[in-house]
């Protein structure tokens, strides 16, 4: 039985995703910091097992994944776990960046390098990771979230350079604004949430069960990026054809939150 194993994966798009993989005949490793959505997550998951951790702790990542695989092979690491994190940047308190990148992007370096020990051992292995639209032209608005992505993206690429002769692929996610959790955090700041912002400007949200999908294409195809919804869609074509245009968009389009 192919086995992938999961951050982030009790709400959002981790959910999704275990819940498909899980229909589709998977054995899935469930980790999280949320003990009780990892239960109710793995409820609906045969063959699951759950593993409370956070992606900052090197040791927590060693433990649970020699007890998900047995110190065998894994098939599918999917880095997801990440925070939201936005707002005039000058307004961003330095807890809250510090913990941004130390989750978005530390958490996902820490489970790529000590992942790959359990990758090498299973022929087409597959190293999944949640960049986003925000990696694909920085977000005003969205700074520290959006350097981490881009951060995200170049570790994605440059390990689908490194991996490819020892038989791992590394492919990314790269989704507009997903229906999910945590677009509810708020804007620092501000009195609105994210999605109210999002929403606000007019862009769409992209139904969680299409990024499950594309995460289902992206660890079976050859594309090392795939793009999610129509606001990813829609700024990967400007940032290819009119990179001023966009540049415009963002310097007219952002003002401080209400």
């Amino acid at each position: 039985m192919q086995a992938i194993f999961i951050t982030g994966a009790a709400s959002g798009i981790g959910a999704a995703t275990a819940r498909l993989f899980a229909r589709r005949g998977w054995r899935v490793g469930l980790a999280d910091i949320n003990a009780a959505g990892l239960a109710a997550v793995a409820a609906d998951c045969p063959h699951s097992s759950v593993h409370v951790m956070d992606v900052r702790d090197r040791d927590g990542w060693v433990a649970a994944l020699d007890a998900f695989t047995g110190g065998a092979g894994l098939h599918v690491l999917f880095n997801n776990a990440g925070v939201p994190s936005g707002g005039p940047f000058e307004q961003n308190e330095w807890d809250a960046i510090d913990r941004t990148v130390a989750i978005n992007l530390g958490g996902v370096i820490n489970g790529a390098r000590i992942g790959h020990a359990y990758l090498a051992r299973t022929p087409g292995s597959c190293l999944l990771n949640t960049a986003s639209a925000s990696a694909i032209y920085g977000s005003a608005g969205l700074a520290v979230y959006s350097a981490t992505k881009f951060a995200v993206r170049a570790l994605t690429e440059a390990l689908d350079g490194e991996w490819h002769r020892q038989g791992i692929k590394v492919r990314g996610l790269v989704p507009g604004f997903i229906d999910t959790p945590l677009l509810d955090g708020a804007v620092q700041g501000s009195n609105r949430s994210i999605r109210e912002t999002v929403t606000a400007a007019g862009l769409e949200l992209t139904d969680v069960e299409a990024v499950a999908e594309a995460a289902w294409d992206a660890v079976h195809g050859d594309r090392v990026l795939v793009y999610v919804g129509p606001t990813a869609k829609r700024l990967a074509f400007a940032a290819r054809w009119m990179p001023g245009r966009l540049r415009k968009r963002m310097q007219r389009g952002f003002a401080a939150p209400d």
